[in-house]
């Protein structure tokens, strides 16, 4: 028999924000504790839609689809860099009046919502990590492409970048590690391939792919930001993950000491297949932090 908490709808809406128009789902009563779910690439708002109704019976939970993503539109001149995705949502903040909540991180939602912390950390009340790195210990030696491009952004290192936007990795992202991947719904990533092959999003996507050295050089400043302000943390982890490895989820206790580790026989895309448990987990974590 499903919860109540699991017949919830989600609706969908768009606010302006800075000249952006954001996508964004929302479930739950406005006036109940925020969580902000902050996805991760190449996916958008659509990975929460397992995720949100399981949550909607206590909190309100927005998750929007960040610039170059998703349903989000952007106006011409945009400038693709982790900073200015940081610098909208916060405007996405101010617009739907959010001042305090929560923060789920995924994949790119961890350097965008750890620049949100730094920039306003009064507003953070808790902080879910699902497979959102801040740590160097966490990076697989899946990165050395990616690394050797940032070390040299030659059009030959550049276009080795353009394999992340093919159909065929986009599923193997979604389905590798994970414990059964029959069990991983198509829909996801079969979305995902289709707005990556709009025109135009390839420049994007390495553009922001180039800038991502940016979010490691920045992990310094978020650990001070973690033992200085000592967030509760919950860390869980798809441990089969190609790109973020449990160590990134265990590293959260060498500035966060009461951190609550998971590791989960999942892989990155860990909503695609353990959803519930994962629901579980931040119900438990949220209702001792988030009152």
């Amino acid at each position: 028999m499903q919860r109540p908490s699991e017949q919830l709808e989600m609706s969908v809406h768009r606010i302006d924000a800075a000249g952006v128009s954001i996508f964004y789902r929302a479930a739950g009563d406005s006036g109940r504790p925020a969580i902000l779910l902050l996805h991760g690439f190449p996916s958008s708002s659509h990975q929460f839609r397992a995720l949100m109704p399981r949550l909607a019976d206590r909190y309100y939970v927005i998750a929007p689809d960040l610039p170059g993503f998703g349903f989000t539109d952007v106006p011409e001149g945009f400038v693709y860099s982790f900073d200015r995705l940081a610098e909208t949502l916060g405007a996405f903040c101010d617009a739907l009046g959010l001042t305090q909540y929560a923060l789920y991180l995924f994949d790119y939602g961890a350097p965008v919502g750890f620049r949100l912390a730094l920039a306003r950390p009064d507003a953070i009340r808790a902080i879910v990590s699902q497979n959102g790195n801040a740590y160097e210990a966490g990076m697989s030696e899946g990165w050395a492409p990616t690394r050797a491009y940032w070390a040299d952004p030659s059009p030959a290192n550049r276009d080795a970048m353009r394999g992340m936007l093919t159909l065929e990795t986009t599923r193997w992202q979604y389905t590798h590690g994970a414990p059964d991947p029959t069990q991983v719904a198509p829909e996801g990533y079969w979305l995902d391939a289709a707005l990556l092959a709009r025109p135009g999003q390839d420049r994007i996507q390495l553009e922001l792919i180039a800038d991502y050295a940016r979010n490691v050089a920045l992990y310094p400043r978020i650990h001070a930001y973690l033992r200085d302000r000592q967030p509760p943390l919950l860390a869980v982890w798809g441990a089969n993950d190609p790109f973020f490895l449990p160590a990134g989820a265990e590293a959260f206790r060498h500035d966060l000491p009461e951190a609550e580790v998971h590791l989960l026989d999942a892989g990155h895309f860990a909503l695609e297949t353990h959803a519930g448990e994962i629901a579980n987990l931040m119900r438990d974590f949220l209702q001792r932090h988030l009152r």
